[in-house]
């Protein structure tokens, strides 16, 4: 008997979504120059983040993502009992992750946007359109936990006193920001050729444009906003990332966040869950995913 079973391991397809949720994670972590937010760089407009901690939480929540994909092909369709199911699950993550960041609180959004999608994308693994993923979530968005915890988050508090659409309406709505301006500003500039790390910032940039980020309102008020969305409006109406014309605006927004304490935090969120809905719509089936 070989001391090495050299065969690679068949990954479950459970495995396999919180892979390519993970990989989405830490995909948006390393993607740099983000405005004001943790990349290679640095830390943004953080004192309490920087990138090994990101990439640390990122890892901390797969077994809560396989959970949650694991739930969703068990019950095997939308309803009460799964959106509970991955709502309990949700929050067993959410301690996993303040656990290892010491408290600072890295993902949660995230752990809701992504949490979302992977239950929909297992439910149904061969239709893996962005609009059909993005369709099953917000189903499962728009019901109601029973047991999830009533106070309202800074987003939620910040929501409501603006106006502003919250992380929850952005998933209930089925992600308009990803599916009507991220995908396709990805897509764009792909097809113009602009290398993969320029077409995710401007994928980034074109959520930025409209969003009511309420991690910015929250840190920056209105001003933020107003300057992060001008700001990414600027950036692509140059060219994008890729130009240098878009570079320099880009630099200039970055330090105009930065001196505002503005990190665009939901948007990264909703990056992070564009970045899985375009890898598994680019699969024949998501068990055809290499992760």
């Amino acid at each position: 008997m070989h001391a090495f079973n050299l065969q690679p391991k068949t990954l479950s397809l459970a495995e396999r979504l919180a892979d390519l949720a993970v990989d989405a994670l830490i995909d948006e972590a390393d993607l740099s120059p983000k405005p004001a937010l943790v990349d290679r760089r640095g830390s943004g407009a953080h004192t309490d983040l920087h990138l090994g901690l990101m990439h640390a939480s990122a890892l901390a929540l797969w077994p809560a993502f396989k959970e949650m994909a694991e739930a969703a092909i068990d019950i095997g369709e939308i309803g009460l009992p799964l959106r509970e199911a991955i709502g309990s699950i949700g929050r067993e993550g959410e301690e996993a992750m303040l656990a290892t960041t010491n408290g600072v609180n890295t993902h949660r959004g995230a752990i809701w946007a992504l949490g979302l999608l992977v239950a929909a994308a297992a439910i149904e693994p061969e239709s893996t359109a962005a609009s059909s993923v993005s369709l099953r979530a917000a189903r499962l968005a728009l019901l109601d936990d029973r047991h999830a915890p009533r106070p309202l988050s800074h987003g939620a508090q910040v929501a409501q006193r603006y106006g502003a659409r919250g992380a929850r309406e952005e998933a209930q709505l089925g992600f308009p920001a990803v599916i009507q301006r991220a995908l396709p500003q990805l897509k764009h500039s792909r097809a113009a050729g602009h290398g993969e790390q320029n077409a995710r910032l401007d994928a980034l940039l074109a959520i930025m444009t409209n969003l009511a980020d309420t991690c910015v309102l929250y840190r920056a008020g209105e001003q933020g906003l107003y300057t992060m969305q001008r700001g990414a409006q600027a950036v692509l109406d140059a060219g994008g990332s890729a130009s240098l014309t878009g570079r320099r605006r880009l630099h200039e927004l970055d330090q105009q966040l930065i001196a505002l304490n503005a990190s665009p935090g939901g948007a990264a969120d909703l990056l992070a869950a564009c970045l899985f809905i375009d890898r598994i719509e680019s699969c024949d089936g998501i068990t055809h995913c290499i992760s």
